[in-house]
């Protein structure tokens, strides 16, 4: 029984610290993102929601952050980012690579 009472009690704290995690917002079209610049605070983990609002298939990639996902047109999904140094972090469409990049500023 207190194995059972263990086990809820952190599932959820777990529940808990992932609500506790904030949360931007990107969407992305056909090798464009809105917006293209998103200001995190440093020190503290992140999760970006990205949603495929384009007609064709959409890769949110960062060299920097080791982050990749891929999205059909009209699907979403997340990534969570562990916490950040100040500073600036890239990431682009790797399906759209002539389209300008994104930014994660950290402050």
């Amino acid at each position: 029984m207190a194995g059972l009472i263990g086990l809820v009690c952190s599932l959820f704290a777990a529940r808990v610290f992932a609500a506790d995690i904030l949360t931007f917002k990107l969407e992305m079209q056909d090798g464009k993102f809105n917006p293209a610049r998103i200001e995190v605070p440093a020190g503290q983990r992140i999760k970006i929601e990205i949603h495929n609002i384009g007609k064709s298939a959409a890769e949110f990639e960062s060299v920097e952050l080791r982050k990749e996902k891929v999205l059909a047109p009209g699907a979403q999904s997340f990534v969570v980012i562990a916490p950040l140094r100040p500073g600036e972090y890239k990431f682009f469409d790797d399906f759209h690579l002539n389209m300008p990049q994104g930014v994660i500023v950290a402050k």
